[in-house]
């Protein structure tokens, strides 16, 4: 989930779908912050990037404040902690711990006091649960699979796990910094177990809850998977689910500048003359819930970026054509700035979109594509949606602001009760 970026970019174009866009997406985020919050309705959860500090407008806590998007989240992963060497530990102490926030760029507006060792994001997260406590949050651990692979094994996996219980849970997070009850569980991001691991990952999972049970009850635990069970050689998801709270499905990357032909990133059903036949949200969830998750467990990951590729061929308005994948993602924010010589295109079945301009292709998500599979979440009484990640929404949390509403009033769609789901492998 690592998706690192030397320049914060993003964009999308809306020509003549903006008004259906905003006639399905409704008023801004802050009006829906009347709307009662159900227990019953699936969860919204969604990655913070601690690398926003470097944006060239940084990402702050604050900007939850500012677009309301802390009412419409009930859980928040941040990203990330370290884990090298089978041990885990703070991922930027410059972000996270040390940097001193204005009354500018603070979540309660005060400036940190100079005699305060405690600062960054984490003191930031701190003041966000204390003026929003229906909020959780998460630590999401992440790290090379190498180092995932040490701390599991028989010998190391004690101590590992007690690294990061007593890091993030009881809040040790550098000598002099003892802070406790910040963060309500943990998310697993290990990319990705192989088969002569599988045994080991069972145990680590087992390992986290069973020492995060004796730091309090309730707190959380959720694994990211890749977006089929067999990107996860050998692993027992059966085993797994009772002990786990969440299951993370990476629904993006499907397709990307890695590949030389165009193609969707997230499509929620397959597409016709797609090469890559199980490319779909639905054969994903249909894998895991085959393999044995729970459908109340499962999260649909919605990506808030997108691809690009140039020197593509007008046939199919540019889609599973030949091309040159641009190297890196960019933003919806960025993407939805795109306007002519572009032309907007979307898969009927699908309601994925994507933009040509007889060069360049780009596939991403929009308001109408999230309120579809957001719909088709519920459909499938799922336990939530995951998005990856925030900093990539607008400033007034258009994406994150559909996400809300398509979970509370979610859509109807014929092609829902239709579709037959793919045989898992």
């Amino acid at each position: 989930m690592l998706r690192f970026r030397a320049v914060p970019l993003r964009s999308w174009l809306a020509c003549g779908l903006v008004a259906f866009a905003l006639l399905l997406q409704g008023s801004p985020a802050q009006g829906l912050l009347r709307h009662s919050r159900h227990r019953s309705h699936p969860v919204v959860v969604g990655y913070f990037p601690n690398w926003g500090l470097y944006y060239e407008q940084p990402y702050y806590v604050k900007d939850l404040v500012a677009n309301h998007g802390a009412e419409l989240l009930d859980q928040l992963n941040y990203a990330h902690a370290s884990v090298v060497g089978g041990r885990c530990s703070v991922g930027d102490p410059r972000a996270d711990l040390n940097l001193a926030y204005s009354p500018e760029n603070s979540v309660d507006g005060k400036a940190d006091r100079a005699d305060s060792s405690f600062r960054g994001y984490f003191h930031q997260l701190q003041e966000l649960k204390h003026r929003y406590r229906h909020l959780k949050i998460l630590i999401s651990l992440e790290g090379k699979a190498e180092d995932f692979a040490q701390g599991a094994r028989p010998e190391n996996r004690q101590a590992f796990v007690a690294s990061c219980v007593n890091t993030f849970l009881r809040g040790e997070f550098a000598p002099g910094i003892h802070e406790p009850g910040i963060f309500d569980g943990i998310d697993i991001d290990w990319e990705s177990p192989q088969e002569d691991e599988a045994h080991d990952f069972l145990a680590l999972v087992e390992e986290f809850r069973r020492q995060m049970n004796g730091v309090r009850p309730g707190l959380r635990l959720s694994v990211a998977v890749g977006n089929v069970p067999r990107m996860l050689p050998g692993t027992d998801f059966a085993a797994i689910a009772p002990f786990v709270d969440q299951v993370g499905i990476m629904n993006y990357d499907y397709a990307g500048p890695w590949s030389h032909i165009t193609g969707f990133i997230a499509p929620l059903f397959p597409i016709a003359h797609d090469p890559e036949r199980s490319n779909s949200i639905e054969y994903s969830i249909a894998s895991y819930e085959a393999a044995g998750v729970p459908a109340k467990k499962l999260l649909m990951g919605l990506p808030f970026y997108g691809y690009s590729w140039t020197g593509v061929g007008k046939t199919n308005n540019g889609l599973f054509q030949s091309g040159r994948g641009v190297r890196g993602d960019r933003p919806y924010r960025y993407i939805r700035t795109l306007n002519a010589p572009f032309s907007s295109y979307r898969d009927e079945r699908s309601q994925a979109p994507w933009l040509f301009d007889g060069e360049t292709f780009w596939t991403y998500e929009d308001p109408v594509s999230v309120r579809y599979k957001v719909s088709y979440a519920t459909f499938q009484h799922l336990g939530g949606v995951m998005i990856w990640e925030l900093s990539d929404d607008t400033a007034d949390a258009e994406m994150l602001g559909t996400v809300y509403r398509s979970l509370r009033h979610p859509i109807r769609s014929r092609v829902f009760e239709e579709s037959a789901s793919m045989p898992a492998q």
